[in-house]
Parts: C-alpha cells; sequence; structure tokens
C-alpha cells in the first residue's frame, strides 16, 4: 500500500516532484516523458516501479525501503540543483516530514 504524499524520482535527474495523491501522479505519468528506470518513493520510504497496463498504470513495490538519510540525500541534491538554498541545513525528523517539505514548491 503506497502511503501519500510521495516523491517521483527521475532516473539521471536531481529533480524530484512533489505528489499529493494518485490522482496527481497518474496526471504527471500522463503528461510525462519517464521511464521505467524512474520510481515513487512514499512517505514510509517504500520504493516503487511505475509500469503501464493497459490504459492505466500499476505501482509494483521493488522490495527495499529508502532511510531517512538517503531521503535527505536526494532532496539537499534536489535543491542544490536549483541553487536556492544551502543544502547543509536541509534536515528532517521524519521521511514524511521531508516529502512534505517539497509540497511548498508546488
Amino acid at each position: 500500500m503506497i502511503h501519500w504524499p510521495c516523491i517521483f524520482k527521475l532516473e539521471g535527474d536531481s529533480e524530484l516532484l512533489f505528489l499529493a495523491s494518485e490522482r496527481q501522479l497518474i496526471n504527471e505519468l500522463d503528461a510525462l516523458i519517464w521511464d521505467s528506470a524512474d520510481h515513487l518513493i512514499d512517505s514510509s520510504g517504500q520504493c516503487y516501479v511505475v509500469k503501464e497496463k493497459g490504459k492505466g498504470y500499476v505501482f509494483e513495490l521493488e522490495g527495499h525501503s529508502l532511510s531517512l538519510a538517503s531521503i535527505t540525500r536526494l532532496i539537499q541534491e534536489h535543491e542544490f540543483a536549483k541553487a536556492e538554498m544551502c543544502i547543509t541545513k536541509i534536515q528532517f525528523p521524519s521521511i514524511q516530514k521531508a516529502i512534505m517539505a517539497l509540497a511548498l514548491e508546488s
């Protein structure tokens, strides 16, 4: 079960997309050019692979989860690429708070 909100990590890019709901994810997938190597990371740190199935999408659990430190590092890389914030100041008490921090950008 996916715990919302989530972030969508594009392979080979430091950009992260904040997603508040499955509906928002589907809208983004319909509009994006995405790759099978991209993945969804939920608020508990679980990683999912997105696959097209018919006219919809399925989300397959990858079998591993990311730690708070790993997600913080992804967000630091995301912010560094934008060059708008000192990344050493980016710290979070939980994975959910880390993902919610990206909601402010939306």
